[in-house]
Parts: structure tokens; sequence; C-alpha cells
């Protein structure tokens, strides 16, 4: 993570105003002149010129004007700090010819030597420039440059890991800026607080303070302040899960600063880049990335981008098995770290030297370092639940599974405690990605002890946290306490048989739930199931019929993830899919099972999707009994991105005939906007239904929306919003999004697909009907025809569901294609 400093001097600014106000008055070459331009290029990011303008007036100048001089000077300093030359900076500073002539240049001296010397870990030094800084502004009280100071202050107190000290620096600026009523110096203080809250793992407040001064940078047209928003707000995502986005912002903030000539803010980007390639386990990508910022650190001798690039190759190395090379770029990184006093610092080459102890079988030298990094005051919450981690699979080799299973569980605690830190819920939803690895290690260890039971509870804690903790099924904890679960009884009250799934590294695990008894079968790992999922899901939604040609992909799903236990099942069985990872997207309907003749699964049951045991078995809240139906949709084309839907007018038609008058409230044209829908009181209907577009933000899901009417002017309004749609507390038995998907488009860890259908979810509906890709608007009107006989004949909503996706599959026309039946998925909640 990057953060910038500020600079900001009432008197610069009044020269500035001056300057360019005479600027027509005044010959290219003039001193002045040549000053406020150069000042401007700085302040707007534009460096190489502002460095050649600065350069030519400090020579025009020379002992004619010494303040003039000295303002050069320090400008040139400023300069070459943010191109990451740090050495340089003093080494200007320290030949300019004798001393500022003013209490503010001084200030400005002493200052900018700080920022060089922290840059450069030089600490007692820069505490000491500060000091003197300090000293002056008590003799010239110049609110602005000792305002800067303080910032500069916070800037140490980071470096030295002492982050509340820091956090209360920034705040100060933060304020000040605020009272002046100073938008640039505002968004400094906003990055520099971003970095101290990541620091202290209030990632969502870093991501809100980096937003923040990022749309504050792009209004005023400031590119190098809006490079490193962005990159601050790259990194919040990645320690929030959130490598999708992480991956976007740091590309992007990595050419910005390029094209912007700010080498040291690019070695950080490219490195935390590689941190995302690492964790995406693209190891080749990894280390080329922190080579590249390695060699950047040492063109701008930048000690502290040097010794973050030698900790990563130090992690990268471990990770790819390169034990000779993992061991040299630790030792280095720590001597350097030492040598600093950078205790931070010194915990990441001490995991590495772990790691690499466990793999030599030195279990007593891993142990130590295991212990010191958890221990350690200075050690950030990740690098220790990492430890703990490590520590449990250390005893896992040595045979001692009773102190593997308790390190495993001190490790989940501490990741539940940063969780508990989380003020958002579209910060928890990938937060889980976090602990991922941590649930697979101790689900397999307690598998390979026959505690299966055991192991499905800790599975089932994993899934669907968020959701929860929003319907108030559980509540949200600082510590590792998984339910108590009775999966049999919830198989029993839900009238059905269930099938739990886990998807793992070594190997993935089924249980079959069922009122009699559980059973687990071991299934591939992830890296076998998951390329055969997303090749089947192209060829669902392609012009052939898997069916008719028996698509090879649909045959190996169904014997690797049905046949284990389809013999326990009875005909025509109820069956509950809790899915993991990429399982979400897939329909399990369209399987296809070879006996007695190749058919689709969904000829055998009737599935229906559920985000965990804990939801299925929560007391059912109170249900809308009214019977009322809410339609909307049939709007006019608010724009040509979503184009007027042919048979949407069919649709309400044969959905508002099961209905009766006085039963059913609609919305269609130009009244179906979202205001209507909050404004007719949600919560009062049995069935809500949407005949309109839809759209699935991957990268924000919470921004997936139904497409209906213009409610004003405003660009948006057409749109309802995920996050709007839980603000909004539904009783409904069924609401139907009959949109483009609108079960959503990404998977997060544990959570499941997050889009329309969980809003919905979360908003209160029982059961939810959402697509998994895009729905034909020529035969969805005669599917939601059947779905509503059915209803209106007294069946359940996944008995109506499936017996409208069997009459369209035997129906011997083009619509028996899973394509036109199989989108719409049946999702249940509490």
């Amino acid at each position: 993570m990057v953060s910038i400093e500020s600079c900001r001097s009432p008197g610069l600014c009044v020269l500035v105003v001056f300057f360019l106000f005479f600027l027509s008055c005044t010959t290219n070459r003039d001193p002045l002149s040549l000053y406020a331009r150069a000042w401007q290029d700085f302040q707007h990011g534009d460096l190489t010129n502002a460095r050649k303008e600065a350069e030519e007036g400090y020579k025009r100048t020379g002992a004619s004007d010494p303040e003039l001089s000295w303002k050069f000077t320090i400008l040139r300093g400023r300069i070459a700090y943010e191109q990451g030359g740090y050495q340089q900076t003093l080494t200007l500073l320290a030949s300019a010819v004798g001393t500022p002539p003013s209490g503010e240049l001084a200030i400005r001296k002493s200052w900018l030597e700080g920022f060089a010397l922290t840059s450069l870990h030089r600490f007692t030094e820069a505490e000491e420039k500060f000091l003197q800084a300090e000293s002056l502004c008590g003799k010239a009280e110049l609110a602005v440059p000792c305002t800067d100071v303080a910032s500069a202050r916070g800037r140490l107190e980071m470096e030295r890991g002492h982050f509340e000290e820091a956090h209360a620096f920034f705040e100060r600026v933060l304020s000040f800026a605020r009272q002046r009523g100073d938008d640039l110096w505002e968004a400094d203080a906003l990055l520099d607080l971003s970095w101290a809250d990541d620091e202290k793992t209030h990632f969502d407040e870093a991501l809100d303070r980096a937003a923040a001064a990022y749309r504050i940078a792009t209004a005023k047209k400031v590119p190098d302040v809006a490079q490193k928003a962005l990159g601050n707000m790259a990194w919040a995502y990645y320690k929030l899960g959130d490598l999708e986005k992480a991956e976007e912002m740091f590309t992007a903030a990595k050419d910005q600063s390029r094209q912007l000539g700010e080498m040291s803010s690019e070695a950080g980007w490219i490195l935390d880049l590689g941190h995302v390639f690492m964790d995406e386990r693209n190891y080749d990508a990894a280390e080329n990335a922190f080579r590249r910022s390695l060699d950047l650190s040492h063109k701008i001798n930048s000690r502290e981008d040097s010794v973050n690039s030698l900790i990563a190759l130090a992690l990268v190395s471990e990770q790819t098995n390169h034990l000779n090379d993992a061991g040299r770029y630790a030792d280095e990184s720590l001597r350097l770290a030492r040598a600093d006093g950078n205790k931070r610092d010194e915990t990441y080459p001490r995991l590495v030297q772990g790691r690499i102890a466990a793999r030599q079988h030195d279990a007593a030298s891993a142990e130590a370092a295991f212990h010191e990094v958890e221990s350690s005051l200075d050690a950030p919450v990740f690098l220790k639940w990492e430890a703990q981690r490590s520590l449990a699979r250390l005893y896992e080799d040595k045979n001692d599974a009773d102190a593997a299973a308790r390190e495993y569980r001190t490790a989940l605690s501490t990741f539940e405690s940063a969780r508990s830190e989380l003020q958002h819920e579209n910060s928890r939803l990938p937060f889980l990605t976090n602990a991922s690895h941590i649930y697979d290690d101790y689900i397999h260890l307690l598998v390979a002890q026959g505690k299966t039971d055991e192991a499905l509870q800790v599975a089932d804690y994993s899934r669907a946290r968020t959701l929860s903790e929003g319907l108030g099924v559980l509540k949200s904890s600082t510590s590792f306490r998984p339910d108590p679960l009775n999966a049999r009884e919830i198989a029993r009250r839900v009238g059905g048989s269930i099938f739990f799934y886990w998807l793992g590294e070594k190997q993935s695990y089924l249980w079959l739930i069922t009122a009699q008894k559980t059973t687990l079968f071991p299934l591939p790992p992830a890296s076998d199931i998951e390329p055969a999922v997303q090749r089947y899901r192209k060829a669902l939604v392609g012009p052939q019929d898997p069916l008719a040609i028996q698509n090879s992909d649909g045959l190996a799903l169904y014997r690797m993830l049905v046949a284990p236990a389809q013999g326990q099942l009875p005909k025509n069985a109820r069956v509950f899919i809790i899915p993991d990872g990429s399982l979400n997207t897939l329909n399990f309907e369209t399987l296809l099972a070879p006996e007695p003749t190749p058919h689709y699964w969904i000829e055998d049951v009737t599935t229906i999707d559920a985000s965990s045991l804990r939801l299925l078995g929560a007391s059912r809240r109170t249900s809308s009994t009214t019977g009322k139906l809410l339609l909307l949709g049939n709007s006019p084309a608010p724009s040509e991105d979503y184009p007027e839907l042919r048979k949407a007018a069919d649709e309400m038609n044969v959905i508002g005939e099961h209905f009766a008058v006085g039963q059913q409230q609609v919305f269609s044209g130009e009244q179906a906007t979202p205001t209507a829908y909050v404004g007719s009181k949600p919560e009062q209907y049995s069935y809500i239904h949407f005949v309109a577009h839809g759209t699935a933000s991957r990268m924000s899901p919470l921004d997936s929306a139904i497409v209906l009417s213009r409610a004003s002017a405003q660009d948006d309004s057409f749109k309802l919003y995920a996050r709007e749609i839980i603000q909004h507390p539904l009783r409904a038995d069924l609401v139907t999004i009959s949109t483009c998907y609108g079960a959503g488009s990404r998977a997060y860890s544990g959570e499941g697909l997050v889009g329309l259908s969980w809003a919905f979810l979360r908003a209160g509906a029982h059961h939810v009907i959402g697509a998994l890709w895009e729905v034909s608007d020529v035969s969805t009107p005669q599917l939601m025809d059947e779905v509503y006989r059915g209803l209106k004949e007294g069946k359940s909503p996944d008995a109506a569901l499936r017996a409208a996706k069997l009459t369209m599959l035997h129906s011997g026309n083009a619509f028996r294609k899973p394509f036109y039946w199989a989108p719409f998925q049946l999702y249940t909640g509490s």
C-alpha cells in the first residue's frame, strides 16, 4: 500500500495565483513564471515537466533571490521524492547554498528531510528532523506547514508500527484540511487514514476512505492522487479477499504510475499485484512481478521497497518448493528489517523460515518461528492466522491430531475476530476467502480422524455467514464457535435428502443426509471438478442438446457428484443441494444419468438449492398468507442497452390470469418503477414476480439490478438494485425474477452466488426463482404459465417449477433443450 503526503502553504498558494495571473505578461523563461508553472505541473502529477521547469528556474535564479532559489530547491527535492529518489532528495537539500531565509522554508526543509529519511528507514534521524521542524513551528506559528509536519509524523509512526499514534496525527490533518475547505489536502489525509485503517485491519473503513479520496482526485483531475487512491482501494479489496477487484485496480494504478513517472508507486503496485497472482496460484506471474519490483526498488534506491520485494520473493519461493532461494531471500530481508529496527517486517521472513524448517523436518526451529510470529505484537492479523495454520500443519506432520485441531480452531478464532471488525455487509461477502485454506485443512484433519459429523459442522459454519447474520439466524462472533447441528433432524423437517458438498484442494466430499443417517462420500479434488463444470456450463447454453450428443462432461459430473449417493435415494426424491465453489453455477437437474438409458437427472428427482444446513434448519419466519401477487414489468426500453422484451406483456397476462383481480397489484409499462416496488409495501405479498431485463454485476454483486421504468430523470433511476432490495423486508413465499442472470454471476467462498436471488432471500423471501444465464423471451411465458398453474393447484414452488420444466423437456420441440428450461433455479431461505 502506498501513502502520499501533502504540502500546502498559504504563501505558496498566493504566489501561484499571482504568477498565473501575470503569466501572459512574462517571458516563458522568467524564473517567477517558471516556478508557478512547475508548481502547477507538480500538483497535477506531471513530474517530468515539473522537474525540467524547476531545474531551469533554479539555474536562472542563482544567488540573486535566495528565497526563490530555496523554493526551487525544495520543489526539486519533492519531485525527486515522488519519483523514488529519497537519497537524491537529501543530496539536493544538503547541496543548496546557505540556509533558508524564512521560517516557513526552514520548516519545509526539515519536513522534507524527515520524509526522505523515513522512506530510507533512518527513523532516528527522521524524528530529529521532525522535532526540529516542530521547534520552528512553535516560534513561527505557521498553521499549514506545521500541519504538514503532523502528517509526516504520522508517516513515521506508521513505519514504526505505531498505528494508533499515526491515526491520531492523520485525523488532525484531515480536520484541518476540511476547516480550510482544501479538497486535495483532504484527499491526501484520507489516503493516509486509509493506510492506517488497513494496518489496524479495518479493511472496509480503509476502502471507504480511499474511495472518497479517489472521487476527489478524479473530480479535481489530479492523476497522481487518483492513482494512489486507486491502489489503496485495490489493497483494501485484496485484504477483504476480493482478488478480482484487487487485480483490476492494481493493474490500473500500476499503469497510471508508470505514465506519471512515479517509480516508487509503480514498484509498490507491481509488488501488490504479485501478491494477487500468488493467491491465485499463478506463481510464475507472481515471481516475475516480485523481481520487477525488486529491480525498480534498486533503481530508485528504495530500501523499504527492496525489503518488501525480498519478503515477497521468499514467500513465493517457499510456495514453489525452491527452499534454498526462499531461505536466502528470507535471511536477507530479515537482516535488513533488523537493521532498520522494523519489528513488523521481521515477522514475514520469520514465517518463511519456519515453513522452510518444517519442510526440512526441523520441528523445533519451525515451532519457535511460528510461535514468534503468532505472539508478536507487531505482526498483522493475517500473518498471525497463517502462523497458527502453519503450526497446526506442523502438529499434523508429528501425528499430534489434538494439538493440530487446537491450532486450527485458534487460527479460525483469529480470523473471526478480524471479520467482526468489518462494518459493511458487502465487505463481509468476500472476506471468508481469506480463511478457506484453514477450513479446508481442518476439515481434512477431522475426516481423517473419522469425525465426519464434526467435519460437517465445521463446513456448514463457513456457509452463508453474511446471509445468516443478516436474517438474524446467526450472531456475529469474535471467535470460532460452530453451531450444534442435528443434520438428520433437519432432513426430516424439510422432507427430503440433503447433498452437502465441500470442494477441497486435495480431496472433495459429499455428505448425504437423510432422516435416518448421514453418509460421507470422498470425491475428486476441486481441480478435477471445476474445469468440467465450466465446460458443461458452456455446453448447456450452446446450440446442441447435451442429451442428444451424450455430453461427456454431463456424464462425468453425474458420476463424480451424484452417482455415489444415488443408490440411497428413493424414487422421485426431493433433494436439497448445498453446493460449494463452482457448483453454485451448475444446475444439477441437467446432469446426465446414464441408466437405464441416458437422461437428465430432473427425470429422477426434484432439486432445490439451499445455502446452509443452518438456514434449512432455522424456524421459518412469518409468511404472508394473503395469497396476493405483486407483478411488475413490461417496461419501455429505458436505453438502447435494454431493448423491448417482445413477450413481456404475454408473460404478465398469463401470470395475472391465475389470480383474482382483487388479489393482484400490477405495475406495467411506465408505472413499473423501482419507486413503485418500494411504495407497494412488498412485505404484504405472497408472490412477487418481475418481467424485465436484469443485470448481474460480477465485480460488485450488490449492484446487480432489475431494469424497470424510469422514476425520474436520473441516469439509473430505472434500476432496482440488489443493495436496495435487502433494505425492504419481505414475507413472500415466492419471488420470481424472470430476467437474465437473476441468480447472479459471481460465487463467493462460503456464500454462494450473490446477486438478485441472494438479495431477495436476504430480504426475507422463503423461495426465489432466479436464472443462471440468459433466458429466452419466447419460451419463458410458457414456462411461467405452467409454474403458476401448478401453484394454483396447490403444488409447492419446487414441485411446480419441476413440473413446468418437465412439460418443456417432453414437448418434442426446440424448448426441450436445457437452454430454455434449465436457467431457472429454485433457491430456498429459512
